[in-house]
């Protein structure tokens, strides 16, 4: 009788702890935590050029497509010409959290010190001979560990596509005709030590200006010129104060589309891959309409009296910034030579 009675009171006693932990909202071994599906979510995304620059028509696409996929339950906020700040400042507030900032366009040498040691060697000067060559690269096997690496380091960001602003060209305000003109100049750089040296190698004194202040730094004599790829030297209008345009095309302006891990941990499996599609989706789109925009800017550009400066022979501008070619690579020897074979 007093075994039966112990059995009877041991039952009711874990029937009582196993409904006190219920009510207290503690999960038993069979219960499953489930993503609940957003009804609707908005992610800010940043933007340092207009929209109407190759980037910021990337963006719009980008919007339209995430938008259709997801029935309308991701929202792209897209914050443009730079209101935001410049890109070290986005990736600062990017990695800071608190989701001021889900998504930007990042150009790949901006995110050396962010954890994307790889896309460093997208920037290297003269890797890519063609946007064949970058494309050739954006598409293999081998571009997703550049896209991935942040978020692998932990630095809390990770890439969804890649796109080009077309190659970059040294502006000035006063008139050049050649490489060594530029000698002696103060020429604005990000703060890049790929993109200093390869000023310096050049002859020209490298200063670091914010891209929000570059126009009036250029209008005020703080620099002498800069670069840019051609569509983005016109959308922020720069060929004002510095309407001289040497097309050197020292790097291709490879870019990519970020998002935090913060946001993209609140999206289902579906919603992720949602805006991955619509990632490729731009991704194409930006292949597609780049060289095409790129030369009617620069018909636009001749129309409007900008001095153009053609270079038929790069041979020079390759071997005055080769050391920093050597410096930028010497630790991914093997990696870039990957991305070279690829043309």
């Amino acid at each position: 009788m007093k075994k039966g009675f112990k059995l009877l009171s041991l039952s009711l006693v874990l029937v009582l702890i196993v409904s006190v932990l219920a009510g207290c909202g503690a999960k038993t071994p069979t219960q499953t935590t489930v993503k609940e599906e957003p009804k609707e979510i908005t992610f800010v995304y940043a933007e340092v050029n207009p929209l109407e620059s190759i980037v910021g028509q990337t963006a719009l696409v980008f919007k339209e497509k995430v938008e259709e996929l997801s029935g309308g339950k991701i929202k792209i906020d897209i914050q443009a010409s730079g209101v935001l700040g410049s890109e070290n400042d986005v990736l600062d507030a990017m990695l800071g959290g608190g989701g001021t900032i889900d998504m930007s366009r990042i150009s790949a040498f901006a995110l050396t010190s962010y954890g994307g040691e790889k896309s460093k060697l997208l920037s290297v000067p003269f890797t890519f001979v063609s946007r064949e060559h970058f494309w050739n690269f954006a598409t293999s096997e081998l571009a997703p560990e550049f896209l991935l690496e942040p978020h692998q380091k932990g630095t809390g960001i990770r890439g969804l596509f890649y796109g080009e602003e077309g190659f970059r060209h040294f502006f000035t305000v006063e008139p050049i005709s050649g490489m060594e003109d530029l000698k002696g100049m103060k020429l604005r750089v990000s703060n890049d030590p790929v993109m200093q040296g390869m000023v310096q190698g050049l002859g020209a004194s490298p200063t670091v200006v914010s891209f929000g202040e570059l126009y009036s730094a250029l209008q005020t004599g703080v620099v002498n010129g800069a670069e840019q790829p051609i569509a983005n030297y016109k959308a922020n209008s720069f060929h004002e104060v510095a309407p001289n345009l040497i097309l050197d095309g020292h790097t291709l302006g490879a870019i990519q589309v970020v998002i935090t891990d913060e946001a993209w941990d609140k999206l289902t499996e579906e919603q992720q891959e949602a805006l991955m599609e619509a990632g490729r989706y731009a991704s194409e789109f930006n292949r597609r309409i780049s060289e095409e925009a790129e030369n009617k800017v620069l018909a636009e550009l001749r129309a409007a009296g900008v001095n153009v400066i053609e270079v038929e022979d790069k041979t020079p501008w390759q071997e005055a910034v080769k050391d920093v070619v050597v410096n930028a690579t010497a630790n991914s020897k093997e990696l870039y030579q990957k991305i070279i074979d690829m043309q």
